[in-house]
């Protein structure tokens, strides 16, 4: 499975590709950031072929299976229903959304 993980160099996406790391057939094709400025660095630093600060550039991609939503809470609904419209199979942070009808539209996306 590839995976791209958007909010990568934050504390929890940190936390994610280190778990991703350890998991045979799991390859990190993509990281999306905002912080540090200099994504490009990070994503070399660590051996990743694709970075942006571009979620929908990630969603693109044809070697991003999956992503992991490690972004704001306040992101979280549309960038949920935004991967999820793409194709590809998401995991995000908690909470799911900050609302309760974000938290519907999600699942109604889903369904």
């Amino acid at each position: 499975m590839e995976v791209c993980v958007a909010g990568a160099p934050g504390a929890f996406g940190m936390k994610h590709l280190d778990a991703l790391a350890t998991i045979e057939g799991v390859a990190l094709t993509s990281v999306v950031g905002g912080q540090p400025d200099d994504i490009e660095g990070f994503a070399k630093e660590r051996g990743i072929g694709h970075w942006t600060k571009d979620l929908d550039e990630s969603l693109a991609r044809d070697d991003v299976d999956a992503v992991i939503l490690a972004t704001p809470t306040q992101v979280h609904a549309a960038q949920t229903i935004a991967c999820m419209t793409a194709g590809k199979h998401v995991l995000v942070e908690i909470p799911m959304a900050d609302n309760l009808a974000d938290s519907k539209e999600i699942v109604r996306v889903q369904q």
